[in-house]
């Protein structure tokens, strides 16, 4: 025997299943199939009846809407696919697991938004309450639309003419008025006096200009002064 063989033969057999564990898995498993196929043949019965109460409700015509008893989710599953199959509307209502419920409404009667927000609340909805509200909600919009509007708080001053007169006289007011037009970019300073077009070089040079006749101007008041303050040297001689 070769050393594989030698090693498969010296590993331990997996325990075989006894008659006994044998006969218990294939009674687990039928028990099993019988209980699906018990729930199944419940669904289908549930089924059954609810598409018949399904059909008697829409043959009444003096019914616009049907509440089924509360039931578990599954059987609430098979109410909305026997309802949307017929054409109906339907939605489910309340707690889960403690009383929610399924409630069935023909396709001319389908619940409002605000039937729908009411059940949703636990609350019972009535009709005439809420077309009462909805009228009252009209006429109030219809008020807020044909009330007077409040008048600006502000109002430009459009005519700059009056706003200058009694401070610079009828003709500097229009004058004031012309300079001070509202500029989009520069305010309210007309924009040609923001704007210097003179280079580097000029501004330069006219404030050396603007120097030298500021020295000038010192220069000749000392000569003046100077002049006037000197001894008559010819009188002094003579004397």
């Amino acid at each position: 025997m070769d050393l594989l063989g030698s090693i498969l033969g010296s590993m331990e057999k997996p325990p075989t299943m006894d008659e006994e564990q044998r006969k218990k898995a294939k009674a687990q498993k039928e028990k099993m199939e019988k209980i699906q196929k018990r729930e199944k043949e419940t669904l289908n019965k549930f089924r059954e009846k609810t598409q018949k109460m399904i059909n008697d409700f829409i043959k009444d015509s003096s019914k616009q809407k049907y509440k089924f008893e509360p039931m578990d989710k599954v059987y609430r599953a098979v109410v909305h696919e026997v309802a949307d199959i017929a054409g109906l509307v339907s939605f489910s209502f309340g707690q889960d697991e403690v009383d929610r419920y399924c409630l069935v409404w023909k396709k001319e009667f389908a619940p409002s938004d605000d039937e729908l927000a009411a059940l949703r609340k636990g609350e019972e909805y009535d009709p005439l309450k809420a077309k009462e509200l909805a009228r009252l909600k009209d006429q109030e919009a219809a008020e807020a639309r044909q009330a007077p509007k409040r008048p600006a708080t502000h109002t430009p001053n459009a005519d700059y003419h009056n706003k200058y007169e009694h401070i610079l006289g009828k003709t500097s007011a229009k004058d004031a008025a012309r300079l001070t037009t509202a500029n989009k970019n520069y305010g309210f300073v007309p924009s040609s006096n923001k704007k210097d077009l003179r280079t580097i070089e000029q501004v330069m040079a006219d404030s050396k200009a603007k120097r030298q006749k500021v020295e000038d101007v010192s220069q000749t008041e000392t000569d003046v002064s100077t002049e006037e303050h000197k001894p008559d040297t010819s009188t002094s001689a003579g004397t």
